[in-house]
């Protein structure tokens, strides 16, 4: 039973129905449970929806596919089944093994990072900063950081939140999420 109730669209008051729908004209998403749970309160949907100028500004220079390994390591790593199922929809529909993806080295530091960034974040070692920092100038480590943050904030409100599983998801579950 979900935590924090999700309205429905022609329910939600002018202003939300504003934001949903710049959002869904400026980056092409979908209406998800997740999202709907945020429009109750617009500056908390506008905040959680920050995720995706980060990610535009990203996916440039690491590529799309590994912004979405990187949110799947971390959304997975957090135990979070309506964001890991989310990221895991995208590598399947893109023809990628989620479970065993063949990566290249930047993608597998990216995935690796974004699991380190959950299970320890106090204890990532010397060794593992200073290949971040070989691959990354500052300004881009700063913004791949913040946005692991926004990944990791959206899976808290989605856990504690209990949101509610999009049914577009339910084909993707694996034995762990059940």
């Amino acid at each position: 039973m979900t935590f924090l109730p999700i309205p429905k669209y022609e329910d939600l008051d002018a202003a939300a129905k504003a934001a949903s729908d710049r959002q869904i004209a400026t980056h092409g998403q979908t209406f998800t449970t997740l999202n709907a749970t945020l429009l109750r309160n617009v500056p908390s949907y506008e905040t959680y929806m920050g995720l995706y100028t980060l990610r535009e500004e990203i996916a440039p220079w690491i590529g799309e596919r590994a912004v979405t390994l990187f949110s799947f390591a971390i959304a997975d790593e957090s135990d979070c089944p309506v964001c890991s199922l989310f990221f895991r929809k995208i590598l399947v529909d893109s023809g990628d093994d989620p479970d065993n993806p063949e990566v290249t080295e930047t993608e597998q530091l990216l995935m690796d990072w974004g699991r380190l960034i959950v299970r320890s974040p106090h204890d990532i070692p010397e060794d593992f900063y200073a290949r971040l920092e070989t691959a990354f100038g500052p300004e881009r480590r700063l913004t791949l950081l913040a946005y692991a943050g926004q990944v990791v904030a959206t899976t808290i409100l989605a856990t504690v939140g209990r949101i509610a599983l999009d049914e577009a998801l339910y084909d993707y579950r694996t034995p762990a999420h059940d």
